[in-house]
């Protein structure tokens, strides 16, 4: 009997998904918005994702970069342990590391359905992969430069905020251009747990639906907004690489 109700229960609250998807097959006039909202959605995931991860893969990029053998902060241990982790971490395919992080997600942020619940992850993945890029551009920073703003008396992280980062600057804006791709990608794998977006909208109104235009419409839009940041950011990095010629 229970069982029963429960699955009366179920139909009913799914009833009106399926009417909203029903009334949109092929209606742009209804899609449109849609289409709206979503882009929106998947705007603001990337942007906060990029600045939250963005700016701590920054940090322990630097730690990393900071704790190798010979560095600023020169530490075995916690090099290898972060690098431990980082190499942990970074490998695990996006899909399988938000099914992983739900139980997480859900303690704290309180559900794991939402734009909201698909930022946490993508935030803590985006933390990862940005921190080994970080590590990898400003290793190729010339040594030189480094032990000349030590025998000045500059502090570390004076050298780090002042020498570091900006001889590696025009580097650090690609791999960022980078990283807006992969969170891109990861938003749109994030619309497979109802995180909304542009993923959301090709999966639920386009393959679900079999309608390969709303498929591809979403397509073309990630593919132009990967393409405008990829321009600016190579415009700024190279204007960055003259500057230090």
């Amino acid at each position: 009997m229970q069982g029963t109700i429960s699955q009366g229960t179920a139909a009913i609250h799914a009833t009106p998904i399926r009417m909203e998807l029903a009334v949109g097959d092929g209606d742009w006039s209804v899609l449109r918005p849609l289409l709206f909202s979503s882009i929106a959605e998947t705007l603001e995931m990337v942007c906060a994702t990029l600045l939250i991860g963005g700016v701590l893969g920054l940090i322990l990029g630097v730690v990393l970069y900071g704790t190798r053998p010979g560095n600023l902060f020169e530490n075995a241990v916690v090099y290898r342990v972060l690098d431990v982790v980082v190499n942990i971490v970074r490998p695990i395919p996006f899909i399988i590391f938000l099914a992983a992080m739900q139980p997480v997600t859900i303690s704290v942020i309180g559900t794991s359905i939402g734009t909201g619940a698909a930022i946490f992850p993508m935030a803590l993945m985006c933390t990862f992969v940005m921190s080994r890029l970080v590590e990898q551009n400003l290793v190729p920073v010339d040594p030189g430069v480094i032990e000349a703003a030590r025998s000045m008396g500059a502090s570390r992280f004076t050298i780090i905020r002042t020498v570091l980062i900006p001889e590696a600057l025009g580097p650090l804006i690609l791999a960022y251009a980078f990283m807006f791709i992969a969170v891109l990608d990861m938003s749109a794998m994030a619309g497979y747990i109802g995180g909304g977006g542009l993923g959301n909208f090709a999966i639920a109104y386009g393959y679900q639906k079999f309608d390969q235009t709303v498929t591809w419409t979403a397509v073309i839009i990630m593919i132009v907004l990967v393409q405008c940041v990829q321009a600016v950011a190579n415009a700024f990095a190279k204007r960055m690489i003259r500057r230090l010629q």
